[in-house]
């Protein structure tokens, strides 16, 4: 008899990383990054299967914050981009 294991229940911690996060005090990014990974979890998102993908500026280092797969583009390429990445793989989170 093959028992399946259910998926490992993740959380908020498990998508960030060791990176020290390098936005001013105030900015809005930190609640974005907080809320991404509060919301990954909870619609049962997979590390894996997600990837971000950034262009230029302080919110293009957002891929380096979350512990998934990033892409950090050239500036205004970053739609084109996670277009290739997600015609590439359609399974992927773009």
């Amino acid at each position: 008899m093959n028992v399946v294991t259910p998926p490992e229940k993740l959380t908020p911690k498990d998508f960030a990383t060791d990176q020290e996060v390098r936005w001013c005090p105030g900015c809005g990014d930190y609640a974005i990054l907080k809320a991404m990974q509060r919301t990954l979890p909870e619609i049962g998102a997979s590390k894996e299967n997600t990837v971000f993908v950034s262009g230029i500026g302080c919110a293009a280092r957002f891929p380096y914050y979350m512990a998934t797969y990033g892409f950090h583009t050239i500036h205004g390429r970053a739609p084109a981009f996670a277009t290739g990445i997600k015609l590439a793989n359609p399974d992927l989170d773009v």
